[in-house]
């Protein structure tokens, strides 16, 4: 450990001449200490475990901190294997963008090209989406349409068929909305395309060139590793294993299933930052089709809930103050992961959670790590104002739903608004309904009580007009139309 090294009364560590590696960004990664600043974070939130990855000057970085399962007391190792959550978006759009270089796939083509049986609530919708639309979540088809389709090699397509008749969220094109089942037609586009399994194709296409062996998509992979378990609890307290290790379906595989240490995710950011190459050279992607995946697209309405400025084909887009990044976060019974990439300075950072108050704990660590490896500001956390902001809530007030979520908006008796977010249909037994008071930060952008994966003491809920004059709410970057 340096010996011109100090902390200061917020308990972060300085080096001589500046943060870690110096204000220049020279060299070296001071492990130790950041090591010791994981630990301390981690046990500050009552996070049971966590494992982090630092992709800077060409060398990954990886450390552990604290447990696996609080109740078996097995130590997280660099080794460890974590559920990635909505990361697997991610590989999915790669895998997207390998099909497209190949000329096997036209981004601009009607889906209907490579599925022609694709069919939703909306015909006009089904014959005119594209996966440019579906990769960067503008096709309007919705998020959190939860169907088991069974173990079988056919749940894909057969999830792809039940959905047929779920309602939109907004039309193709009209609006950015958050799209785990979009995610999922890509993926039966990549089995349609290969003849293989979306779960194959990830392996012989990604996988197994990156030499990623510490990556998979399959609970029974997954036994023959160090595998982390999900807690629950409240927040500021402590948390319990969750009541099951995992409530996703296989189908769920394009959207939210692939597991991994940190360690494999930087090595499958590496890819991005290489502009497409392997580490030995074999070319995966175009040099066009990378920078295309972080070309902006689409704007993001909700630039809170996880510092999204925009979005492009697959990655979510960063701007820290002028500084673009690139990346993404996922969650799923509680697990939380969080990749941020800057391409100016090399850097990649991957924090990979079982628990406890993740988000405060990614936002200080990485607010840390940015700053010192790549000269990054992020922005603070999300919050109300510091002075109080006056907005009639009456107009914003009723009843917005989607597929699997009913948003109730109503004034107290003090003028205040109320949110009831509840899940119905086939996510009804994810959580009781969470209920909050919105503390006004614009006319249209407002503060709720903070509820874990994608908030921490504060919540974004922003209400916007559709192009056709029809009033929405975001929460979670999912669009909720207003219904009554």
């Amino acid at each position: 450990m340096s010996k011109n090294v100090s902390w200061d009364q917020r308990g972060n560590w300085r080096a001589a001449g500046g943060w870690g590696v110096g204000d220049s960004g020279g060299e070296h990664f001071y492990r130790d200490q950041w090591q010791a600043r994981l630990d301390r974070l981690r046990r500050t939130h009552h996070v049971p475990g966590a494992t982090l990855a630092v992709l800077t000057h060409g060398t990954i970085h990886e450390l552990a901190s604290g447990v696996l399962h609080t109740g078996t007391g097995v130590e997280a190792t660099t080794d460890s294997v974590f559920q990635l959550g909505s990361l697997a978006k991610t590989y999915t759009a790669t895998l997207i963008m390998r099909l497209a270089d190949a000329g096997t796939l036209d981004l601009d083509a009607p889906v209907r090209k490579v599925l022609p049986d694709f069919t939703v609530a909306d015909e006009e919708a089904a014959r005119t989406i594209t996966p440019r639309r579906l990769l960067s979540h503008t096709s309007g088809l919705t998020c959190d349409f939860t169907f088991d389709s069974g173990r079988g090699d056919d749940c894909l397509e057969r999830y792809v068929d039940a959905a047929a008749g779920v309602a939109l969220d907004c039309p193709p094109g009209s609006a950015c909305s958050y799209s785990s089942l979009g995610y999922n037609v890509l993926g039966r586009i990549v089995e349609v395309l290969t003849g293989t399994t979306w779960d194959q194709a990830l392996k012989d296409l990604l996988l197994t060139p990156l030499g990623l062996t510490h990556t998979m998509t399959l609970p029974e992979e997954a036994l023959a590793f160090r595998t982390a378990m999900g807690h629950l609890g409240e927040y500021g307290h402590a948390p319990e294993p969750a009541p099951a290790w995992d409530l996703m379906p296989r189908s769920a595989g394009p959207y939210g299933r692939v597991l991994a240490t940190a360690g494999d995710v930087a090595r499958f950011a590496r890819l991005h930052l290489a502009d497409g190459t392997a580490p030995d050279g074999t070319r995966l992607l175009s040099t066009d089709s990378v920078r295309a995946m972080r070309t902006r697209e689409v704007d993001s309405p909700d630039k809170w809930t996880v510092h999204a400025d925009g979005w492009g084909l697959g990655w979510t887009l960063y701007d820290w103050n002028g500084v673009q990044g690139f990346g993404h976060d996922g969650a799923s019974i509680g697990q939380y992961g969080f990749l941020r990439v800057v391409p100016s300075a090399g850097v990649a950072l991957v924090l990979l959670t079982n628990g406890g108050d993740a988000r405060r704990l990614y936002e200080e660590l990485f607010t840390d790590l940015l700053a010192d490896l790549a000269g990054v500001r992020m922005p603070p956390p999300f919050g109300p104002p510091a002075a109080p902001v006056s907005v009639d809530c009456a107009p914003l007030t009723g009843t917005y739903e989607r597929e699997g979520v009913l948003i109730t908006v109503s004034a107290r008796e003090d003028g205040r608004p109320h949110l009831v977010y509840e899940f119905v249909g086939g996510t009804k037994d994810f959580s009781p309904p969470l209920e909050m008071d919105l503390v006004a930060v614009t006319d249209t952008v407002f503060a709720g009580a903070g509820s874990g994966a994608y908030s921490a003491d504060w919540m974004p809920v922003v209400f916007s007009t559709l192009p056709d004059g029809t009033a929405c709410c975001y929460i979670g970057m999912r669009c909720a139309p207003k219904v009554s």
